[in-house]
């Protein structure tokens, strides 16, 4: 006990870090977000149909996207989701640069009713560290 008063500041240094390990390995899963690999999201792509929706900014889509991916940036997805209602009841991949914003956007697809919604863990960067193709 001596010990936890004398070096307060260090304990909570250690509790705090691991709550946010703790967080970045299960956050997604305490918040019901689906996450897939790369691997994960071809299956998905080539044999659910998938939708790839793309929530980065239009100068990073222009740099390299996956084929047909549909883009609406995460900070429009709100006012944007009516474009999404046609696909309700299909799988749809949520895809980002690293994976931060996308599973923001699969939680608030979630959240509105969406159920097949996935989120592309590692986002484009895993993507493309499978040597999977992206289209510019």
């Amino acid at each position: 006990m001596q010990y936890l008063q004398n070096n307060l500041m260090m304990v909570m240094v250690f509790v705090s870090s691991g709550l946010m390990l703790f967080w970045s390995i299960f956050g997604n899963k305490i918040r019901g977000i689906k996450e897939v690999d790369a691997a994960g999201a071809v299956q998905l792509i080539n044999h659910k149909d998938a939708i790839v929706l793309d929530v980065r900014e239009q100068k990073e889509y222009d740099e390299g996207h996956i084929l047909n991916a549909k883009l609406i940036p995460l900070n429009k997805l709100g006012e944007r989701m009516g474009e999404l209602e046609k696909y309700r009841e299909r799988s749809i991949l949520v895809m980002c640069r690293s994976g931060q914003r996308s599973s923001h956007a699969t939680a608030q697809l979630t959240k509105n009713g969406f159920a097949q919604a996935y989120h592309l863990a590692g986002g484009v960067m895993a993507w493309q560290k499978s040597n999977l193709p992206l289209e510019k």
